[in-house]
């Protein structure tokens, strides 16, 4: 429903529908509008993915699955917009899975690297 459908609703004598909206702890009985209902939610991210920020092209894949890896390390170089980015490691540990091979198209948020 939209703000005029609500409102003469009301004026019927009727009652819009109300949903629980939870912030902080406190819970709320609201109107949700279509976008906020179909918004993607929030979910934390996993550290043992290396997803893509940005979309781009892989140029070089500098790791190998099975390779021991530190914090920081270089993992692969994805140019954007004629820019070369390395990735590094955003943990110490163990390469469990390459998605990506050089040349791939990436469009943002593809996970390019999992750690066991």
């Amino acid at each position: 429903m939209n703000m005029k459908e609500d409102k003469a609703l009301i004026k019927q004598g009727g009652k819009p529908d109300l949903e629980k909206l939870v912030i902080n702890g406190d819970t709320y009985l609201t109107t949700l509008t279509k976008k906020f209902k179909d918004k993607q939610h929030w979910v934390k991210p996993d550290k043992k993915k290396v997803i893509s920020f940005i979309p781009g092209t892989v140029r070089q894949v500098l790791v190998k699955v099975g390779d021991s890896v530190k914090e920081d390390d270089k993992l692969l170089m994805l140019e954007a917009m004629k820019m070369m980015n390395i990735i590094n490691s955003p943990m110490a540990g163990k390469i469990k899975a390459i998605l990506v091979k050089e040349g791939d198209r990436l469009p943002k948020g593809s996970v390019m690297i999992e750690f066991e």
